[in-house]
């Protein structure tokens, strides 16, 4: 028996809840972390002798959370761990006073951040503190705007893909071998125009392609796998998860530590701001610190494909099984 539909009334009832709270919802998201950008335990190095970097410690301590200072002993210590991406920048105590490390490839905010801070509190009065961009970012786009908007894209290629295959009926390794090659072709024309073309993302060509690939892997496998175990609404799930949370908690245009708590823990979670992690660590850090980001992705991928098979597996045992039941007769008592 087909259901009964809802009356006209409910119908209408339920889009005025709807549509209001979605905007609301994502109203939420997305403005919120933006509204409240601040850094929190920014990781931050400080280079020099104990006794030097102590008044400079001290300083920068007074901004109460902002920043996690991490001890170096001399300025090639400090470079190598904002090359290895343990710190956003280090502040290196010279003779000739205080000097600044930053590394704008890891977040351009960030960078600009640091230098105020320093400035005004770790610099004497009224003189500017020199300053060297340790990991720059691509000259072509210095401000990381390709990085920062290709979170967008990712996600609905990855949606889109998901919510193509759960609609278009297919199921087991079909798929899974569709959303795999539908994520390898979105890597390789987002490598081409990012890297290529825009000159945008430096590094390994089929590094910057295989992370672009692996994100839209991990969204489009987490939707249809959602699709796979809980049918239709699953999609509206999985949309919802990685565009109103996974979007605006990516820290992309920022950076984790730059958003409210939780916020910048949960988008780390989630494929689109690990891929923006991985993308960093690969196109300007040779790989550095890609091992986190790139396990998060992978193990999106891996349950949401896993959840693909088992879900139309599961499907497949039950249904015929449930059909055999509606379809038995009731024994005469």
């Amino acid at each position: 028996m087909s259901p009964t539909p809802l009356p006209t009334h409910r119908r209408i009832a339920a889009v005025l809840v709807l549509i209001p709270t979605l905007v609301a919802l994502a109203l939420w998201a997305f403005a919120w972390p933006a509204a409240r950008t601040a850094p929190r335990d920014v990781p931050l190095g400080v280079a020099g002798p104990p006794a030097a970097t102590a008044p400079v410690a001290h300083q920068l301590e007074q901004r109460e959370g902002a920043f996690d200072l991490h001890r170096y002993a001399d300025e090639a210590e400090a470079r190598d761990a904002i090359e290895d991406r343990e710190v956003y920048g280090a502040v290196v105590v010279t003779p000739q006073g205080p000097k600044l490390l930053t590394a704008s490839a890891a977040s351009p905010a960030v960078a600009q951040l640091l230098q105020q801070a320093v400035a005004h509190q770790a610099g004497a009065p009224g003189q500017a503190v020199p300053t060297e961009d340790v990991v720059p970012g691509a000259a072509s786009d210095p401000r990381g705007a390709v990085l920062n908007t290709s979170v967008l894209p990712l996600a609905l290629a990855g949606i889109g893909a998901g919510v193509a295959v759960t609609l278009l009926g297919l199921r087991g390794l079909v798929a899974v071998g569709a959303l795999a090659g539908s994520a390898a072709l979105v890597g390789a024309v987002a490598a081409t125009l990012s890297h290529s073309w825009l000159d945008a993302l430096p590094g390994n060509w089929w590094a910057v392609a295989g992370t672009f690939a692996l994100a839209t892997l991990a969204v489009s496998g987490a939707v249809a796998g959602l699709a796979a175990l809980l049918g239709r609404p699953g999609l509206g799930l999985g949309a919802l998860l990685m565009m109103l949370i996974g979007n605006p908690f990516s820290g992309a245009a920022s950076a984790p530590e730059m958003l409210p708590e939780p916020a910048g823990v949960i988008g780390q979670w989630l494929p689109p701001g690990a891929g923006v992690s991985l993308l960093r660590s690969v196109a300007f850090f040779d790989g550095a610190s890609a091992v986190g980001p790139a396990l998060t992705l992978t193990w999106w991928a891996v349950l949401g494909l896993g959840a693909v098979l088992v879900g139309h597996a599961v499907r497949g045992r039950t249904a015929p099984a449930a059909d055999a039941t509606e379809r038995e007769p009731a024994l005469a008592r």
